[in-house]
C-alpha cells in the first residue's frame, strides 16, 4: 500500500457509530494492514498531527492508537525521525527449512485436538446437563435447604470477616469446621482422627484428582469397583492411573487371585454403601482388605457415599474407623445433604500425608471460600446440619418407598431391589441382553432421565439396568411418571 492511501483505507473502515473507540479502531486497522504485508517493515507511518487531520480525527486519538501499536511491537518510534513499521515475520523458522504439512495425522477427526487421554474423557463424559427431572441419579431435594438460617449465619460472618478470610486458603482449610466436623464423624461414622487431619477441598473429584497426583505416578495400578463410580474412575484416568476393574459380589470388594497376585498402589472402594448396587462390605472383607492394604503398601480411598442416608438400623460403621495401619483415606462430601453448587468436600488424611497433602492442595487447587466454610462450621455448631439431614432422611424414605411401590405394581415384586435402605438412588436390573442405553434414551424423551447400569462398567457390561434417583421428585409424580417409565421398558422388552 501506499502511504498516501492511507487515510482513505481507515477511512473506509472507521465507524464513528460504534461502541469501539476510534481510537482501538485505528489501532486495528493498522495492525491488520501491518500483519497481512500491506503495510511492510521499514514504512515511515504518517505523523500523528497529519494522520488525525486527514482521518479528520483528534490527534489524541491517533496518538492511542500508534502508542499501542508501539507497546505491542508493531512499530518502532526514533526519536526525530517519526514512527516505523517494524519486522514482524521471524528471522528464523524454529522448524526448519521445510514445514511438514500434518495433514495425514488425523486432522479430520473431531478429537485430533486434543490429548490421547483428553479425547478418551470427552468420548466417555457422562456428567449429565439435566439435574433436576424425575428420575436424575444422585440429585437431592434442594428445596430443603434452610436459606434462612444459612442467610442470617452467612450475613453475620460477612459483616465481621477480616481481609485474610477474603483471600486463598493455605493448607488444610478453616480450622473450626474440621474440629466440628471430625467430632460428627467420630460420633455418625466412628471415623478416628484429630481436626489436623481433616482437609477440606472444592469437591470430591478435587480430592480424588489430588489424591492419586501425590501418591501415585502415571502407569501405576489402581483397583476400582467394577461397576463403580464414574466420576472417580475419571479423575484417577486423567493422573495417569492403570486402573483395573475389580468385580463386586454381596460382600464388597471380589478380587481374583491373580488379580491379588499383582497389588496395585490405590484401591477404590465405597463400603458402606457401594455405588451403584448398594451393597454393604462384610466385615470380613474389610478386614481382610487393610490386612492385604498394610501388608503391600497400597492406599485405601474410602468413599462414604450417601452415608448419612441410611432409612433403617444404625448406620454402617466406616472402614476407616477398623483401620488401624492408618492406609484408609475418607473422602466425604456436602453435596448430597446440603446442596452439590457447595462444591464443598472433605477428607481424613492418614497422620503421614497430612503435611503433604496441605502443601499439595495449595500447589494445585489454591482452594479458598474461607467464609463459607466459617458459616458451615457454626451450621454444624449450632446443630442446623443434623436437623436439616434428618428432615431430609424422612423425606427421602417416603420418596423411597413410593418408588418401590410402584416398581412392585408396574413391574412385579421381583423387580424390587433389596438394597434400597439408604441413598438417593434405587436400581432396577433388567434381563440380561437388554439394552438399557437404548431405554434411557427413549425415557429422555418423555423429561424421565435414568441412568443405564452398564455405563458403571469398565469394559465390558456385566449387566444391564436402571438407576432410579427420586430424593428430588415430588411424592405426586413419583407412581405416573414410573408408570410411563414401565410402559417404555415393557416396549423394550417386547413384553
Amino acid at each position: 500500500m501506499h502511504i498516501d492511501a492511507l487515510p482513505e483505507h481507515i477511512l473506509q473502515r472507521l465507524d464513528r457509530e460504534s461502541e469501539i473507540p476510534l481510537a482501538r479502531q485505528v489501532y486495528t486497522i493498522l495492525s491488520d494492514l501491518i500483519l497481512n504485508g500491506e503495510l511492510s517493515a521499514g514504512v515511515k507511518l504518517p505523523a500523528s498531527r497529519s494522520l488525525a487531520v486527514d482521518c479528520g480525527l483528534s490527534r489524541n486519538t491517533v496518538m492511542f492508537a500508534y502508542e499501542q501499536l508501539l507497546a505491542e511491537g508493531y512499530v518502532d518510534a526514533q526519536t526525530g525521525s517519526g514512527t516505523f513499521v517494524s519486522e514482524t515475520v521471524p528471522v528464523s523458522n524454529w522448524f526448519g527449512d521445510e514445514i511438514e504439512s500434518d495433514s495425514d495425522s488425523g486432522l479430520d477427526d473431531q478429537y485430533s485436538h486434543l490429548s490421547a487421554r483428553g479425547a478418551d474423557l470427552i468420548r466417555s463424559a457422562q456428567a449429565s446437563p439435566e439435574q433436576w427431572q424425575p428420575f436424575i441419579a444422585g440429585v437431592p431435594d434442594t428445596s430443603l435447604f434452610p436459606r434462612d438460617i444459612w442467610l442470617r449465619l452467612q450475613r453475620k460472618h460477612w459483616q465481621k470477616a477480616p481481609p485474610s478470610m477474603l483471600s486463598y486458603a493455605h493448607g488444610a482449610g478453616y480450622l473450626p469446621l474440621r474440629k466440628v466436623l471430625i467430632e460428627r464423624l467420630r460420633l455418625s461414622r466412628s471415623v478416628n482422627g484429630k481436626a489436623e487431619q481433616v482437609m477440606m477441598i472444592s469437591g470430591l473429584h478435587n480430592a480424588i484428582s489430588l489424591i492419586a497426583h501425590l501418591l501415585i505416578d502415571p502407569g501405576m495400578t489402581v483397583w476400582m469397583e467394577n461397576p463403580g463410580y464414574w466420576g472417580a474412575a475419571t479423575a484417577l484416568k486423567m493422573a495417569g492411573a492403570n486402573i483395573v476393574p475389580i468385580d463386586i459380589d454381596a460382600e464388597g470388594l471380589a478380587p481374583t487371585e491373580e488379580q491379588i497376585s499383582q497389588p496395585p498402589k490405590l484401591i477404590f472402594v465405597s463400603p458402606s454403601h457401594q455405588y451403584p448396587l448398594g451393597h454393604v462390605m462384610s466385615l470380613a472383607r474389610r478386614r481382610m482388605l487393610l490386612d492385604y492394604a498394610n501388608a503391600h503398601g497400597a492406599w485405601i480411598i474410602e468413599d462414604d457415599y450417601d452415608s448419612e442416608f441410611r432409612f433403617a438400623g444404625l448406620p454402617i460403621a466406616s472402614l476407616q474407623g477398623l483401620d488401624a495401619y492408618q492406609r484408609v483415606i475418607y473422602l466425604g462430601t456436602f453435596s448430597k445433604t446440603l446442596y452439590p453448587g457447595m462444591r464443598l468436600a472433605y477428607m481424613v488424611l492418614p497422620e503421614a500425608l497430612v503435611s503433604h497433602f496441605a502443601t499439595g492442595l495449595s500447589e494445585m487447587y489454591r482452594d479458598g471460600r474461607l467464609i463459607e466454610q466459617a458459616v458451615l462450621a457454626d451450621f454444624i455448631a449450632e446443630g442446623h446440619y443434623a436437623a436439616h439431614v434428618r428432615r431430609s432422611r424422612l423425606r427421602y424414605a417416603r420418596r423411597a418407598a413410593l418408588l418401590r411401590a410402584a416398581i412392585a405394581e408396574e413391574l412385579g415384586t421381583d423387580w424390587v431391589s433389596p438394597n434400597q435402605e439408604a441413598g438417593l438412588h434405587a436400581v432396577i436390573h433388567l434381563p440380561e441382553g437388554t439394552d438399557d442405553v437404548a431405554i434411557a434414551k427413549a425415557a429422555k424423551a418423555t423429561n424421565i432421565i435414568v441412568r443405564p447400569l452398564s455405563r458403571y462398567y469398565l469394559g465390558e457390561a456385566k449387566a444391564s439396568g436402571l438407576l432410579l434417583g427420586y430424593a428430588n421428585v415430588p411424592d405426586e409424580i413419583i407412581k405416573p411418571r414410573f408408570a410411563q417409565l414401565a410402559e417404555i421398558i415393557r416396549r423394550q422388552l417386547g413384553a
